[in-house]
């Protein structure tokens, strides 16, 4: 069995290359990566593995930005020492979450499971396990209008914004709604490739933005569709850089 490590701490890789050579002297270790950079580029030059052992956070970010850039259908068994990602859920599929420090005892279990399951190339129940990692964001809101409710799409929202210290949606027919949510929280729950926090009073949707000027002090201006409020929309002197980066991604 050929076997791949994406692991960005040497003790770590070592320790369960270790392991899983006691378990079975006939794996084959293939490869050791250590950021999602290399691993990007070790997928396009290289034959899928068997299996992958991959720790979360590496080197140079998280490791579902591989998956971003190289679909992967190869098995995957997770190691980690964080427990944020679904772990309940994941735990009832074939590919298996360790927790570090990896236990030899649970190391065989998850080899068990991948030997039962996974020497079929289920590939359609991989990528439902790797949705499930994945943290889910928002697909609607909640709020109220007097004595009604109104459940409004994230996709119509050009942005959330704070009002007179009271949060709110604009909407991209053009009307403004209160919402229970902080916009600490909110940024939190909604999708960043789609949305962003220009300042610390807003954060727009990449499909609101009409227009963007160049303001003074090195500042950027956004011309949203149907805004309705007498405030112009500014980002803020220290996020336009890291707005740029994400208009440009």
């Amino acid at each position: 069995m050929k076997v791949l490590i994406i692991e960005d701490e040497k003790p770590a890789s070592q320790k369960l290359i270790r392991l899983l050579e006691e378990l079975n002297p006939d794996i084959e270790i293939i490869d050791v990566l250590k950021s999602v950079e290399q691993s990007i580029n070790w997928f396009l030059h290289n034959p899928k593995p068997d299996l992958i052992f991959m720790d979360i956070q590496l080197e140079d970010g998280v490791c579902f930005e591989i998956f971003e850039n190289k679909p992967i259908h190869t098995p995957i068994i997770f190691t980690t020492a964080y427990d944020e990602y679904t772990l309940k859920a994941f735990k009832v599929n074939s590919v298996d979450y360790l927790l570090k420090p990896i236990d030899s005892d649970e190391l065989k279990y998850a080899i068990n499971k991948f030997d039962t399951h996974y020497k079929q190339n289920d590939d359609a129940k991989l990528e439902s396990i790797i949705n499930q990692l994945q943290p889910n964001t928002k697909e609607r809101f909640l709020i109220k209008i007097g004595e009604h409710y109104k459940s409004v799409q994230t996709s119509i929202i050009n942005c959330f914004y704070i009002k007179e210290r009271c949060n709110f949606i604009h909407v991209n027919e053009g009307r403004n709604y209160p919402i229970d949510y902080s916009l600490d929280k909110i940024e939190q729950l909604i999708d960043s490739k789609s949305f962003f926090r220009i300042n610390r009073n807003l954060i727009i949707n990449y499909s609101a933005i009409q227009d963007i000027i160049a303001y003074s002090s090195n500042r950027l201006k956004i011309i949203v569709k149907n805004w309705t409020e007498k405030e112009d929309i500014i980002v803020s002197r220290e996020r336009v850089s890291d707005f740029k980066e994400w208009m440009d991604r």
